[in-house]
């Protein structure tokens, strides 16, 4: 076994650098006001409960005639759609003709714990398209739904098809079981009565645990390392900062909605091996009969490919695209590459169908 060589001169080296980016980072920290997320105007209109329906305002009237509807997961916040001036899915879409809503689901209480997933999907995703279909004289609309909240859409499209004029999903889970889905892997044999009825609703910094457990390493100490090479430059780490507080900006879970969720999706599998009920709803992805785009994600560590390729096949539409991007579950909302491909991607599969 040969010994680790270290040069004393290039060691110095290193250390003076070290020591010259943490004395750059220490001046730019002073400059730092707490950073903002969203980079698009936006008005209210509709709410109920926690819930809040928003339609996004760009610089020019839209030129789509359907609207689309963005339905998030209930485990983030949905501001990662539109982060910042630069890293927006929302803005881009707006700057081609698109014209865009968006649920936000709030910050459930312990009043929550017994919303089910009847509520979210028969309740506020029905009433918020059906909103969005009155103001615009529209018997359907375009639903954009994300991870779990695209599995939301699915069930929502499967159930009522009539109101859904498209549908897209971005890295949505559809096999809850494949073999590399390392969730699935550790809730299988949870105790999800016993773990609901003891906690109410489930906190989100336990939430975050799981997540940041998934990889270990990289999400709890190399990132924190690699801050040191941006502590000098203002820009990238006030983005650094921007997605460290949306990362643990996580809402708490309602009980109700994350024992069926656990239950029915991850440990009983319904959405691909069928008997999934929402509420007196049977869900069945042939009734599924409007074109669909499933993108997804290469590096997803939380949605694997394989997780969303599962769709294929398996709706009533022969209408069906699937897009591979070559990134992970975040980077599909901020990196540059999807900053380029994903809106367009989205806008010209609609315009092809209107």
């Amino acid at each position: 076994m040969n010994p680790i060589r270290i040069a004393p001169q290039k060691a110095y080296e290193e250390a003076q650098k070290f020591q010259q980016k943490i004395a750059a980072g220490m001046q730019v920290l002073r400059t730092l006001d707490d950073v903002h997320y969203g980079a698009t105007d936006k008005e209210e209109v509709y709410r109920e409960d926690k819930l809040v329906l928003y339609r996004f305002k760009g610089p020019n009237k839209p030129t789509a005639k359907v609207p689309i509807l963005i339905s998030y997961a209930l485990v983030n916040r949905p501001y990662m759609v539109d982060l910042q001036d630069d890293r927006s899915l929302v803005k881009n879409l707006l700057a081609l003709g698109e014209d865009v809503y968006l649920i936000d689901w709030g910050y459930p209480d312990a009043s929550d714990k017994h919303l089910s997933l009847d509520d979210y999907i028969n309740g506020y995703i029905k009433r918020c398209v059906d909103v969005v279909a009155k103001r615009h004289k529209l018997d359907k609309i375009n639903l954009l739904g994300i991870c779990q909240g695209g599995a939301f859409s699915l069930c929502f499209a499967s159930i009522y098809p009539e109101k859904v004029q498209n549908l897209i999903t971005m890295v949505t889970p559809v096999d809850f079981q494949t073999r590399d889905n390392m969730l699935s892997n550790w809730v299988q044999h949870l105790d999800v009565d016993l773990f609901v009825d003891t906690l109410g609703n489930v906190p989100a910094d336990l939430m975050n645990y799981c997540y940041l457990m998934l990889k270990p390493v990289r999400l709890n100490q190399q990132k924190y390392i690699g801050l040191v090479d941006i502590l000098d430059d203002k820009a990238e780490l006030e983005n650094f900062l921007r997605m460290e507080k949306w990362i643990f900006d996580s809402p708490d879970q309602a009980g109700a909605a994350f024992r069926q969720f656990i239950k029915d999706f991850y440990q009983g599998n319904k959405l691909v091996n069928g008997g999934l009920k929402i509420g007196n709803k049977s869900v069945d992805l042939k009734n599924l009969d409007v074109p669909v785009l499933n993108i997804f994600a290469e590096q997803d560590h939380l949605v694997p490919p394989d997780a969303s390729r599962a769709l294929r096949g398996r709706t009533g539409s022969d209408d069906y695209t699937e897009i591979a991007f070559k990134g992970g579950h975040i980077g599909i909302y901020v990196s540059g590459r999807a900053q380029r491909e994903v809106p367009a991607a989205i806008h010209e599969w609609l315009a092809a169908r209107t």
